[in-house]
């Protein structure tokens, strides 16, 4: 029950579903997402959103309509739906691609799941983006390619970056200089530590199986 999975399916760019739901895991599509997930043959468990992409309210036993002029966005509210369920992972797919301000508002919400102690991993084409907040994660020693790291608060101190081609030991990133873009796994169980505030990592989506 403590890994169980809560899916989100937005209406993005659709660059796969990569994943069979268990039984104890939650699937939710934001809006448009219902199609991808009838296309990929997955049944969605919630269908959440203003319907501004499907039109309509959809044919589906449980529904959340949002009003459209809202505060938040359909994958945010639908986060917070999962939460209410008791979920503290979240897998979200289809949030990128299409209009940027819609990546960025999904990049907002990994960083607000790291801040509230949960986890949000977001699947892009060929990369999945995280946020980790005071904390650390960790990569398994067959992990390939390459690892961004950027920070999402003004100033993230003491990040460690252990295992890696390039490693930090004990440095202040800022939002305002990518020094962390472009690190390489090199073949070791690898680790990336922030003691005070949010980072934001990048990696190879052919990974994701392989996490410690």
């Amino acid at each position: 029950m403590k890994n169980r999975i809560c899916y989100i399916v937005g209406a993005g760019e659709n660059y796969g579903l990569d994943f069979t739901p268990r039984p104890d895991d939650y699937v939710i599509a934001a809006d448009g997402g219902l199609l991808y997930l009838e296309q990929a043959g997955i049944t969605a468990d919630l269908v959440i959103g203003d319907f501004d992409t499907l039109h309509c309210k959809p044919d589906h036993p449980n529904v959340i309509t949002l009003n459209t002029e809202k505060d938040d966005t359909d994958t945010f509210a639908a986060a917070r739906e999962g939460v209410k369920k008791g979920y503290h992972i979240f897998h979200l797919y289809c949030g990128t691609g299409g209009r940027p301000e819609h990546t960025f508002a999904n990049i907002q919400l990994l960083a607000h799941l790291a801040q509230k102690n949960m986890k949000g991993f977001l699947v892009d084409k060929a990369r999945i983006i995280t946020a980790i907040t005071n904390g650390s994660m960790k990569f398994h020693q067959h992990s390939k390619g390459y690892v961004s790291v950027f920070s999402h608060s003004d100033s993230s101190a003491g990040v460690f970056l252990k295992g890696l081609k390039y490693e930090l030991d004990n440095a202040t990133l800022t939002n305002t200089f990518p020094i962390g873009v472009s690190n390489e796994f090199i073949g070791k169980e690898s680790t990336i530590t922030v003691k005070t505030g949010t980072l934001l990592v990048v990696f190879p989506r052919e990974i994701k199986d392989i996490l410690l």
